[in-house]
């Protein structure tokens, strides 16, 4: 690959999720440092935070840049789902003094990373085998549920996408029935976002824990992560359920899209699960598809675990754009 400088400087580039904005900065093509993570919270407006990053690579001339977002895409408003971020695409160029500023959503940069990720940034689960040049279909959970999708097209690779987290929930068994049923005493609708992500984590914990008749006690989605895998019985019972959910929500993901390129889960809370993430209701759950079970069972599902995948998908994305503007 060429290693070259940007002739008009280096790109900037961000991951920005409900909780934390990555920023980072591409130097050459391919050539991705400098990365740097902030709190959202700690800045009143996206383009403050990135003005804050700026500041601190004072020698750099930033003209190019693409934000990575937790958000559809549509027109110059932005208002983020998950984060009081409100902002105007074109406002926010201007103020910070760029000739490009791309949007686009956060999932649909980590799917156009997928094709680039190496055999030590995946982990497999279970069978199944990806057939080249077939439909992908991604997803990921954080603060919320992310999905994608990736198709091959005239020879390359072109980006779908999503915002299939926010399709109603479907329960597969008693326990998830219950899981449901008090969540609807608090919402009229329950997503599967409300349920597969970070603070879905929180909300199953306080379910069963109604379920089993025991005073809560309220956690953060890390310490359930970090409970359950310790042992604690009803935070391990919250992540065996959290899983089955999410191998519902990918074998969905896969019938729907006859994703035969293979299912790939991204997002903060899988990664953390490691290798008892294997071993948990997941790719069971998703081979439990009743007619199409041979269907399913026969697709394959990885992790991605490259550290900054979002920034690698964003950086082409932003380059294919400013190919085509100057085409």
């Amino acid at each position: 690959m060429d290693q070259d400088a940007y002739h008009d400087g280096p790109r900037l580039l961000a991951d920005i999720g409900g909780t934390n904005a990555r920023f980072a900065l591409e130097t050459a093509p391919g050539l991705i440092d400098s990365s740097v993570t902030l709190a959202c919270a700690d800045f009143p407006q996206l383009a403050d935070a990135a003005r804050a990053y700026l500041a601190a690579q004072p020698h750099v001339r930033v003209r190019h840049a693409v934000l990575a977002i937790a958000n559809p895409v549509d027109g110059d408003l932005v208002a983020m789902t998950n984060h009081h971020w409100r902002f105007s695409i074109a406002a926010t160029r201007a103020s910070l003094g760029l000739a490009t500023l791309l949007v686009v959503n956060d999932f649909a940069a980590l799917a156009m990373a997928v094709p680039g990720l190496r055999a030590n940034e995946l982990t497999t689960i279970g069978g199944g085998v990806a057939q080249p040049h077939a439909t992908i279909g991604l997803l990921g959970a954080g603060t919320g549920l992310g999905v994608a999708v990736l198709l091959r097209c005239g020879g390359a690779w072109e980006v779908l996408p999503s915002e299939g987290g926010h399709t109603a929930f479907a329960p597969m068994d008693t326990r998830e029935q219950a899981v449901l049923y008090f969540c609807w005493q608090r919402y009229p609708h329950v997503s599967t976002e409300r349920l597969v992500s970070g603070p879905g984590l929180v909300l199953i914990h306080e379910a069963l824990a109604a379920q089993a008749g025991i005073a809560w006690t309220p956690l953060t989605s890390a310490q359930i992560l970090a409970r359950g895998l310790a042992g604690d019985a009803l935070c391990r019972e919250t992540l065996d359920c959290f899983c089955a959910m999410l191998g519902t929500a990918a074998a969905n993901l896969a019938v729907t899209l006859g994703a035969r390129g293979g299912i790939y889960i991204g997002g903060g809370i899988v990664p953390r699960l490691g290798d008892w993430f294997a071993a948990s209701p997941f790719r069971a759950r998703f081979e439990h598809k009743g007619r199409f079970s041979a269907f399913t069972a026969n697709i394959a599902t990885r992790v991605i675990t490259a550290p900054y995948p979002a920034l690698q998908g964003a950086a082409a994305l932003l380059d294919k754009h400013l190919t085509e503007v100057t085409a």
